[in-house]
């Protein structure tokens, strides 16, 4: 059966701000023979159908990213959902799997022991976590723009003076060095916004990835 939610994302609910953001990283396990984005793909080419990548889930947004990914490369991969992104790690290192794009905090401790390898993070900029990885938009992915984001939301029909004040108050919050520190911690930046521009993001996130799991016929029953 098709999975629906049992609330409007929009409708139900009043955008207070962003919090912050992570990128995804395309990560391979140690021995599949490509150490550039490039290399990689000419590797699932050479081996259509052959190379299996896993997600946190059918649905998730490692799958979606991996998804647009294929999408985007005309690749043939097989898509290995798992109950979480732990299992779908350890499957990884473990050789069952030979791609993932896991978000950067669940993925750094992996790549610094060697037991994965970097080829490039999502988002506009490099990681100050990974400063030498590549951008998926430097290696030629013009707007390859999959983060995931953390942000805070009330219910629908909140007074506008509270949901200002209680965005004022997470604005000056997130510019503490403390947290910021312990952000960096989880690989997550500080991403203020205003509930307008919030609203505006949930908006276009849902936009963007409903039309990719029309595109590419992905359900969450899988």
């Amino acid at each position: 059966m098709q999975f629906t939610a049992s609330y409007d994302a929009i409708k139900d609910f009043t955008p207070i701000g962003m919090i912050g953001a992570t990128p995804n990283v395309l990560a391979v396990n140690a021995s599949v023979p490509a150490s550039t984005v490039d290399e990689f793909i000419q590797y699932v080419k050479a081996n259509p159908g052959k190379v299996s990548y896993g997600s946190a889930g059918a649905g998730s947004l490692t799958h979606m990213t991996m998804e647009l990914f294929k999408q985007e490369t005309g690749t043939i991969m097989v898509h290995i959902p798992y109950r979480g992104i732990a299992p779908a790690i350890t499957d990884l290192i473990g050789g069952q799997t030979q791609a993932m794009f896991p978000g950067l905090a669940a993925a750094l401790p992996h790549l610094r022991s060697g037991r994965m390898r970097a080829l490039a993070v999502t988002g506009k900029e490099r990681s100050a976590q990974l400063k030498e990885v590549p951008t998926m938009e430097e290696v030629g992915f013009k707007g390859f723009d999959a983060m995931q984001w953390y942000g805070s939301v009330g219910p629908a029909g909140m007074p506008a003076d509270i949901v200002r004040r209680l965005n004022e108050t997470q604005v000056a919050v997130l510019k503490s060095p403390d947290l910021a520190e312990k952000l960096a911690g989880e690989a997550v930046e500080p991403w203020p916004m205003t509930p307008d521009q919030f609203g505006q993001y949930i908006a276009s996130e849902i936009a963007r990835w409903s039309a990719l799991a029309k595109a590419r016929g992905i359900r969450l029953d899988e």
